[in-house]
């Protein structure tokens, strides 16, 4: 009875939801005064239903069958096992996340990762921030608030959710000057604008969710560095998504590398760890020592700071790429490298323990803002259904949700992107899903 409930929810959110189921009880009794009133059991049943709705959780771990690696709905990449362990090590007790353990003093929390970004990067400093516009913001006002930016018309893009990079950049106190138009920015065009005017830095916007086609034109980053580095003006090279592979091997479009840009003279490189990286939400900024020291000391710097559970799952991930073993422990790029044949086999084997289904050649997506209009091939599940919208709604409503594709009266599983250890749990859903949608 109530004492069961208080014992699970505690005494004063109880009562406020007997409190609750009793109002309503006496509203409809106001308005139907002839029915039967409820029993104790039935108040109590009602206060468990309302105790149930208000603690469930809003955010749930969901199957991703849609074939989109870096889903940025259902939060981009998911973390290695050494990741998670280093996440749950660091934030079961204490840390020394501010202190110096050498000296017993305090220390800095903006030293944690750095060493091993250099050496990853090859870059003189490093600094973590809470995600990549984070980090553009905090190297524009660090650097050039107040002062001229030149950015190119060509890059300056709205990402999702209504998301404009110019906003954000203006948000650093930076005055923006656009050169170029469109869709062409020639390397004169920077020239002149750097001759003409003082400017304090030079921004690179990498556009990261969308191609620019037909008639084109833009400069290489090394010759933007060379016209910038003539009138003393640091470049900054904002990658958005950032990677450190070479995506060719995967039969993907090359995108530009971190290593890439500071190789090409790039003063400052700022990039995502949740994408192409595949670790947790961070913004990091490698580069020149100076200017990194500079953004370090500046008072947005402790307000956009990454947290401790975060350091610890980025710099497992980074160490997933100095022992060359991101393939096998990084999850995006297990599931951007495995093979067709591999796919093929899961998706056949989910048709068999289902007892329907057709298997048919497809395309994943890489997503997350990365590598825009690239797919994958891959092999999908397909069940047919009457009512597919539908039924994809009873899959998301489901526990675990799991989430598809829509095609031609056709639900479509990609296992690309549903893990190994999801595979029991998805099948089950699936499996009842379809008996109760009968």
């Amino acid at each position: 009875g109530g004492r069961a409930l208080i014992a699970e929810f505690g005494r004063p959110l109880t009562v406020d939801a007997i409190r609750n189921a009793l109002a309503a009880v006496r509203a409809a009794a106001r308005q139907r005064p002839t029915d039967p009133l409820p029993t104790p059991g039935d108040l109590l049943a009602q206060a468990r239903a309302l105790l149930d709705d208000w603690l469930r959780p809003s955010l749930v771990p969901v199957i991703n069958a849609t074939g989109v690696v870096l889903h940025t709905n259902m939060g981009r990449a998911p973390l290695s096992r050494a990741a998670i362990a280093a996440m749950t090590a660091i934030s079961r007790g204490y840390s020394n996340l501010e202190f110096d353990l050498a000296r017993g003093k305090r220390g800095s929390r903006l030293l944690h990762a750095e060493a091993l970004l250099c050496r990853l990067t090859g870059a003189e400093a490093a600094l973590v921030v809470n995600n990549n516009a984070s980090a553009v913001m905090l190297a524009l006002a660090g650097i050039a608030a107040r002062r001229r930016v030149l950015v190119s018309r060509t890059q300056l893009i709205e990402i999702g959710g209504s998301f404009r990079v110019p906003d954000v950049m203006k948000q650093s106190g930076a005055r923006l000057v656009e050169i170029g138009t469109t869709n062409r920015v020639h390397l004169r065009d920077y020239e002149q604008a750097l001759a003409e005017q003082p400017i304090r830095a030079v921004l690179r916007a990498h556009r990261s969710n969308f191609r620019l086609v037909g008639f084109t034109a833009e400069p290489t980053l090394a010759e933007i560095v060379r016209a910038a580095h003539a009138h003393n003006v640091p470049v900054i090279d904002d990658l958005g998504s950032g990677v450190f592979l070479d995506t060719r091997k995967y039969g993907l479009a090359y995108e530009p590398t971190v290593q890439d840009s500071l190789t090409a003279g790039a003063d400052l490189v700022t990039f995502s760890g949740d994408k192409l990286l595949g670790g947790p939400q961070a913004g990091i900024i490698v580069g020149r020592k100076h200017l990194v020291n500079k953004l370090k000391k500046h008072p947005l710097a402790r307000a956009l700071r990454v947290e401790k559970t975060r350091l610890a799952a980025l710099m497992a991930t980074l160490q997933h790429y100095l022992k060359d073993e991101s393939e096998r422990e990084i999850p995006i790029w297990r599931m951007i490298a495995a093979p067709p044949e591999t796919l093929r086999r899961r998706a056949e084997a989910w048709a068999a323990a289902l007892g329907r289904g057709e298997v048919r050649a497809g395309q994943s997506a890489v997503g997350g803002g990365s590598l825009p209009g690239e797919t994958l091939p891959t092999f999908l599940l397909a069940l047919s259904s009457a009512k597919p919208a539908s039924l994809a709604a009873r899959l998301r409503a489901a526990s675990p949700p799991v989430v598809c594709r829509i095609q031609d009266d056709h639900l479509l599983f990609d296992p690309r992107t549903v893990l190994p250890e999801q595979e029991a749990d998805f099948l089950n859903v699936l499996q009842t899903t379809l008996q109760e949608f009968a």
